[in-house]
């Protein structure tokens, strides 16, 4: 979208550059002469701008409802939405934060390469819907060298025992099978 002021200025350039009169310099360009002409009569907001940005740069982490706020107790008859928009121009927007990522995600430590089977396991837990809409878990273990499945175990629910039980067997022992 092109704002009236940058039509206006598109206009005078056209002026300067091919030494047009405004009307043809707007023919040219489509814009209204009433347009290019226009003067603003609006009251200048200097002062506002000059106390947001003060607020701002001692209200860091502030945003601009907060400073709405102040703004108002200071005696300014502003809304919101001025207070927005000036906010907006004067480039005070906060820079929204990334994510802190999950210190549990992040690796505490190198881990060392398996070189053998059974030196390692890895276990997650996969969710699905039965056609009855109950919920089903099944606890996968697999063997992180070879890559064999070691026990893949359903329930509708597990505790702390349950998971626990399943990594106490070795892979001496039978595969898992369906428990009750």
């Amino acid at each position: 979208m092109v704002t009236p002021t940058q039509v206006r200025a598109v206009v005078t350039w056209a002026r300067d550059s091919y030494r047009l009169s405004e009307r043809r310099a707007c023919q040219a360009v489509g814009a209204n002469r009433s347009s290019v002409r226009y003067r603003s009569v609006r009251q200048s907001r200097d002062a506002l701008r000059r106390r947001l940005r003060e607020l701002a740069a001692v209200r860091v982490s502030w945003g601009y409802k907060r400073l709405h706020v102040l703004l108002r107790r200071e005696g300014w008859r502003v809304n919101h939405k001025l207070v927005y928009r000036l906010y907006t121009e004067e480039r005070l927007a906060l820079k929204r934060r990334r994510p802190k990522r999950r210190k549990s995600a992040a690796p505490r430590e190198v881990r060392p390469l398996v070189s053998r089977a059974d030196q390692r396991w890895a276990m997650d837990f996969v969710h699905d819907v039965l056609a009855d809409g109950r919920t089903i878990r099944i606890l996968a273990v697999v063997d992180v060298f070879s890559r064999e499945c070691l026990a893949l175990v359903p329930r509708t629910s597990f505790r702390a025992e349950d998971v626990c039980r399943c990594q106490r067997r070795s892979k001496s022992d039978p595969p898992l099978t369906v428990e009750n």
